[in-house]
């Protein structure tokens, strides 16, 4: 398992994919937060915080994240590797966690630069260091969470399939439906008292609830549900060709 894990790795910093993912990670929520004239841009807001941050990560995850996952399995499938990686001395599972955990890595890799946002508020403040630490940690715990959520939803988006722009299409959808989906949902108020319990269905809930500062147990099984409950659907996936 290690040494596919390790192999993956290698190929996203052999390839200029893994380096793509991280600049426009990067580049993308830099301009929000300092270049354009928005509510985001923290010099223009007035206020030392990094929330617009996390208000923009998760939709530009929504997108980079599939394209990290679209080719992890329907590539094999297309090129027919799959079945040799197969026959390897490896358990289905083995090989789908050595592949999330690939992914996993460089999404975490990318949120790490943004520390510098922090760093910089923290020192532009008035008094230095006038910003809520708390709430920042626990945004941060959130999108990596958020993160791994949409790796496997990603991973098992690229099972169902041998076509990578398929693949791609498909986890955004679904994870863009579990991240404000059941939030969409929610707002029509068509469930009466149980609307409530829908939206706590969708991450955008728990995730803004973790940007408060406050790790509750509840949001942590969430997320944790989430992934480990996609991994498995990668695993039935997975294991349908030999039906």
């Amino acid at each position: 398992m290690f040494v596919l894990l390790k192999k993956e790795i290698s190929g996203f910093l052999n390839s200029v994919l893994g380096y793509v993912v991280i600049s426009v990670f990067l580049l993308v929520n830099g301009l929000f937060l300092w270049i354009f004239p928005l509510e985001s841009n923290i010099l223009d807001f007035g206020y030392a915080n990094i929330d617009g941050l996390f208000l923009i990560a998760p939709f530009v995850f929504l997108f980079l994240i599939p394209a990290i996952t679209m080719r992890f399995f329907a590539e094999e499938k297309k090129t027919g590797t799959i079945e040799f990686l197969m026959t390897k001395p490896l358990m289905d599972l083995q090989v789908i966690l050595a592949k999330y955990f690939a992914a996993f890595i460089l999404v975490f890799v990318s949120i790490l630069p943004t520390l510098i946002y922090y760093f910089s508020v923290y020192q532009l403040g008035f008094p230095k260091g006038n910003i809520d630490s708390g709430g920042m940690w626990g945004s941060y715990i959130g999108l990596i969470f958020l993160g791994g959520s949409f790796v496997a939803i990603g991973l098992f988006a690229s099972s169902l399939t041998d076509n990578q722009i398929i693949s791609f299409i498909l986890a955004v959808v679904l994870s863009g439906f579990i991240y404000i989906g059941f939030e969409l949902i929610y707002s029509l108020d068509l469930f009466g008292n149980i609307d409530l319990l829908v939206k706590t269905l969708g991450i955008s809930a728990h995730y803004t609830a973790m940007s408060r500062g406050v790790i509750d147990t509840r949001d942590v099984i969430y997320f944790m549900s989430v992934i480990v409950l996609f991994l498995l659907f990668t695993k039935l996936s997975v294991e349908s060709r030999k039906w």
